[in-house]
């Protein structure tokens, strides 16, 4: 959809989306907990990246 609409790669613009999206949870975890935005960041950083390289489950379903 980026690479179309705005000649941007995919993955380069999902790798966006997803940091954004760390970003917005870890200042919800500090305004709900008071947890340190950046600590908060790290570990949903080795979180993923645990998960990426040991998945918990299977990804299922195709592209749309």
């Amino acid at each position: 959809m980026y690479r179309e609409s705005m000649g941007i790669p995919e993955e380069e613009a999902w790798g966006v989306i997803l940091a954004d999206a760390a970003r917005h949870l870890a200042q919800a975890l500090q305004e709900k907990y008071g947890e340190d935005q950046q600590d908060a960041i790290e570990k949903i950083k080795n979180s993923f990246l645990t998960e990426l390289a040991k998945p918990t489950s299977k990804a299922e379903g195709g592209f749309v």
